[in-house]
């Protein structure tokens, strides 16, 4: 049994959310005052630590069109820790092996779907879940 987190390259929220971010970092790194949030801005605020994660995983300088890729990533990623910490059911059947969480992404130019694998940090987040720690 497997159940599989999948994302997909080109994703428009998280090119929205890598733009605003670096938006916000270039006003705040020029000491201007921010620019008035737009709706999106704030519908979008949820995956900031999604990029900011990405963007720390690459070379200083990556461009927006990177850090959104590899955003996509980190984001699959996030979803299976936040299936662990919020779904018993899900994680006892992860721990006993009844069931495999992977994660994925889908390429929507080429059709193909590269395989993650499972959670880099699996162990340590199904022990911080258990003891109530996650998230």
């Amino acid at each position: 049994k497997l159940i599989v987190v999948l994302g997909h390259t080109k994703c428009g929220a998280m090119m929205g959310a890598t733009q605003t971010m670096l938006n916000a970092q270039k006003a705040a790194g020029g000491g201007a005052a921010p620019a008035k949030k737009t709706t999106l801005d704030t519908l979008l605020h949820g995956l900031a630590p999604v990029t900011q994660k990405a963007q720390g995983q690459l070379a200083h300088g990556a461009s927006a069109e990177e850090i959104g890729a590899h955003a996509v990533k980190v984001n699959v990623f996030a979803g299976m820790e936040k299936l662990l910490n919020y779904s018993a059911p899900i994680r006892e059947k992860v721990k006993s092996g009844e069931v495999q969480l992977h994660g994925a992404v889908y390429d929507i130019v080429t059709g193909k779907v590269n395989f993650l694998g499972e959670l880099p940090e699996m162990k340590a987040v199904l022990a911080n879940a258990d003891k109530g720690l996650g998230a």
